[in-house]
């Protein structure tokens, strides 16, 4: 069995920002090599995520408004981590989008069905972030 490992780093412009990082997991997929396995994704940092979704504008604007809803960033007296930092949101934001993904690798290939996407979501951005690729297989 093959092992490869890779990290990617995002400095977003922005505190929240969706990526569409599929090309990135494609192109370390190809890198290693491994036609049958498994890949698997993860954010490296505690406010920011890794999740599989569609692809589609409409979509992201909703991810947004209902994780505002479910965690708003402001007032930041609302929370009690929030004394050194501003972002206890951004740390709730991540917990509900989640941490990673993991995908199957067949005949060389990410295993999705149809319009699934692997997305990097930043809470807390303005600052390099980096995202693990792990591969295992053959």
């Amino acid at each position: 069995m093959k092992s490869y490992r890779k990290e990617l780093t995002f400095n977003t412009k922005n505190r929240r920002e969706f990526i569409n990082i599929t090309p990135y997991v494609e192109e370390a997929l190809k890198e290693s090599g491994i036609k049958e396995g498994l890949l698997l994704c993860n954010a490296m940092h505690i406010t920011a995520s890794v999740f599989i979704n569609d692809d589609e504008n409409g979509l992201h604007h909703d991810f947004e408004v209902f994780l505002e809803k479910l965690a708003p960033e402001k007032p930041y007296d609302q929370y009690r981590h929030n004394g050194f930092e501003d972002n206890a949101d951004a740390h709730l934001k991540r917990t509900i989008m989640g941490r990673e993904v993991v995908v199957a690798i067949t005949d060389g290939k990410l295993d999705f069905g149809p319009w699934e996407q692997i997305f990097y979501g930043e809470f807390d951005g303005k600052r390099p972030k980096r995202v693990l690729i792990k591969i295992i297989g053959e």
